[in-house]
């Protein structure tokens, strides 16, 4: 496997995907939200062999304002044949394919406030990302072993995504040894009987067989209990009824293996592909320990079942619904992916549970997720393990500055800008807020918050009049300055050492300095002594902040903020933030722009190892294979940070030695790389495979 995909930062690989399924809006700037869909009746049959959907729906909805139109997006590959009003009456319906919408005429129109329910016959091909709403991504495919049809893919008409709850009845007619899984109570459904298999001839269609497509229409209830006793053979039915408003629009289905788990009264149950069996009851664990312990952060979430299912590996890495947890394959192995599966799984609280009221507050979703994921590392691995999770953080959080988080719903949704604020900087929010409330607060005020809009929408403004009720104080100042702002303070100290007279010992009054005239928030400085550490907590207000301490050992070494309780920027955090940026260039295929961040960061750090390396990697993408082995080696020769870089220096050496003909060099290379004994995602292994065979250049792909 090509290392550089291996080795990318979580930062940009696995959660800004989780971002992108689980929880982004479709357009930059969107249209004003003019109505709010209730509620869905979903009728669709799945067709694996020739990938197709056919499905009826009728959507429920209620006017924000006066309409004359009723607009709603919908997947680009699925052909409207169909649109009738509550009375059965045809409607015209325009596709506007710029934007994945179909805009419904009302010749009545609909006043604010009124309700009414419109019912769409549709069906399509979904087999590629040609047509996908989010351009080369397959949201939603239909296929011979595993099929899904994930919530962002608009495989059903919908409004305002990842804001508008809803409820849902969601009927499913698949191959029988298909299982399907969904969101809600389950139960046997009726067979497909909702859309016909060519166009309807709609200019010819009567009242009376409009009439049988209306929602709770006694007729066709008979229609489809006599479909049932003709359906296909090798077909089964399944209806999930969701009653409670969230987004329960995500359906897989396939020919999966079941581990179920009871333990401590949940409903657990993984679904894998039959090679991937053996590794389901060590996730069907790790996901009950993580349950149990959002349960005891949070409270109890909406519902005590969770499916874990395997989604292939040419869609996102993972994906997250009411009561669903769904993970690449590729991220199901042998040694448990712990951490996507606790941000997956705190989705359950955070998306499903209480959810943004606006684009703005988005990060009360994937940033609150992304921060229970690094308190769930600090639980299970120590504050070594929660540290390393917290600069990953400051990193993404500081890799793109343009809009502060109070304006996100500016930027176009799936740009590393927009997932990087979201999820990174929304999760050092937190991660701050814990430090100026204290841990004890700091637990109320999110199980408060969890527990107090339960099954919401919400503000950032909510959010911060729970924890200022909470802490008894105004919070006003913190949230303008973390919410509203977008820059972030580099302290600087100068200090004085005087000792004191008398054996007392000495004192230290210095100042911190920074270049924000507005900033204010508690730093921690600590002092490393010949005896006793000291730390102190300083006001650091305005660009100048005097201190005094005073210690009983001599002071050797002072630290500002040792904790990185604060989000700062530092030299290296600069130097990291510019390998971010790099790695997503190199994801959207930007190989050159790649390459100027990579090589920004060795101006501020001419021996950093990552930077070589992650330079190396661009010009291995080129096949410029000698400035890529150049690098490999300046990267061997450099500051050895991270440490993994060594042992994939040498492999991509060894593989650039097989692939020019040096077979006697690319074997040293490789066993170079053994004596390291850094298994870092496989490497070691990796270095094994090529001792026994030379690798060998895909022919479709660039490794």
């Amino acid at each position: 496997m090509q290392s550089a995909r291996r080795l990318t930062r979580r930062a940009v690989g696995l959660i800004a995907a989780v971002i992108l399924v689980a929880s982004l809006p479709l357009y930059a700037a969107p249209e004003k939200i003019r109505l709010h869909v209730d509620d869905y009746v979903i009728d669709a049959q799945i067709q694996p062999v020739t990938h197709k959907l056919t499905a009826h729906t009728t959507v429920k909805f209620t006017a924000l304002e006066d309409l004359a139109t009723a607009t709603f997006e919908l997947n680009n590959a699925l052909r409207v044949t169909h649109v009738a009003d509550d009375k059965g009456q045809e409607l015209q319906a325009e596709r506007v394919s710029q934007d994945n919408t179909v805009r419904v005429a009302l010749p009545n129109g609909l006043p604010k406030g009124q309700s009414t329910a419109l019912t769409f016959d549709y069906e399509g091909t979904l087999q590629s990302a040609d047509d996908s709403p989010v351009q080369g991504l397959k949201l939603a495919y239909i296929g011979n072993d595993i099929t899904y049809l994930l919530y962002p893919a608009r495989w059903f008409p919908m409004s305002n995504y990842g804001i508008n709850r809803f409820t849902a009845t969601i009927t499913i007619t698949a191959p029988q040894d298909f299982e399907i899984i969904g969101s809600g109570k389950q139960s046997p459904g009726q067979p497909f009987s909702g859309a016909s298999e060519e166009p309807r001839k709609e200019t010819h269609e009567t009242t009376a067989s409009k009439s049988r497509r209306q929602l709770g229409n006694p007729r066709r209830e008979l229609e489809k209990k006599e479909a049932a006793k003709s359906e296909p053979a090798g077909m089964h039915s399944v209806t999930f009824t969701w009653d409670k408003p969230s987004f329960p629009g995500t359906i897989i289905a396939g020919k999966f293996v079941k581990t179920v788990s009871s333990e401590g009264g949940l409903n657990l149950t993984v679904y894998t592909l039959p090679d991937k069996k053996q590794f389901a009851q060590e996730y069907a664990s790790t996901a009950t320990k993580e349950l149990f312990f959002d349960i005891t952060l949070f409270a109890p979430p909406v519902s005590s079942t969770l499916s874990v299912v395997e989604l292939p590996d040419d869609t996102v890495p993972s994906a997250w619904a009411p009561e669903i947890a769904a993970l690449a394959a590729h991220n199901i192995t042998e040694k448990t992916n712990y951490r996507l599966l606790a941000n997956t799984i705190a989705h359950q609280w955070w998306g499903v549970q209480v959810s943004p009221a606006s684009k703005n507050d988005w990060w009360l979703n994937d940033g609150f997720a992304r921060y229970t994921e690094a308190l769930y590392i600090e639980h299970l691995v120590g504050e070594a393990g929660f540290q390393e999770a917290i600069k990953d953080m400051s990193v993404g959080a500081l890799a793109y500055q343009t809009v502060p988080l109070s304006s996100v719903g500016s930027l176009d949704t799936f740009s590393p800008e927009f997932q990087s604020v979201v999820t990174d900087k929304g999760a050092m929010i937190l991660h701050m807020l814990r430090f100026v409330l204290g841990d004890s607060k700091f637990n109320t005020a999110m199980r408060t918050f969890a527990q107090q809009y339960s099954m919401q929408s919400v503000s950032v403004d909510q959010f911060r009049e729970v924890c200022e009720k909470v802490l008894g104080d105004k919070l006003t100042w913190f949230f303008s300055q973390w919410v509203d702002s977008t820059s972030a303070p580099e302290f600087k100290d100068k200090y004085t050492i005087y000792r004191m007279g008398n054996g007392k010992g000495f004192r230290i009054v210095g100042e911190i300095t920074q270049d924000l005239d507005l900033f204010h928030m508690p730093v921690e400085v600590k002092v490393d002594t010949d005896g006793q550490t000291e730390l102190k907590t300083i006001e650091v207000v305005g660009t100048n902040s005097p201190y005094a301490i005073e210690t009983y050992g001599k002071p050797r070494r002072i630290t500002i903020d040792p904790n990185d309780h604060v989000l700062k920027n530092s030299s290296d955090i600069q130097i990291r933030t510019a390998i971010l940026r790099g790695q997503a260039l190199v994801q959207q295929g930007d190989l050159a722009e790649a390459l100027r961040q990579f090589q920004s960061a060795l101006a501020i750090a001419k021996a950093s190892s990552l930077a070589h390396y992650r330079i190396a990697e661009v010009f291995y993408l080129q096949r410029n294979y000698q400035a890529a082995a150049n690098e490999y080696r300046d990267s061997l020769n450099g500051d050895g940070e991270p440490r993994w870089t060594e042992v994939w220096a040498y492999i991509q050496l060894g593989k650039i030695f097989d692939i020019t003909g040096q077979r006697e060099r690319a074997v040293n290379s490789y066993r170079q790389a053994l004596q390291t004994n850094d298994n870092t995602q496989g490497a070691l292994d990796e270095a094994r495979k090529y001792l026994n065979k030379p690798f060998e250049r895909p022919k479709d792909i660039t490794q």
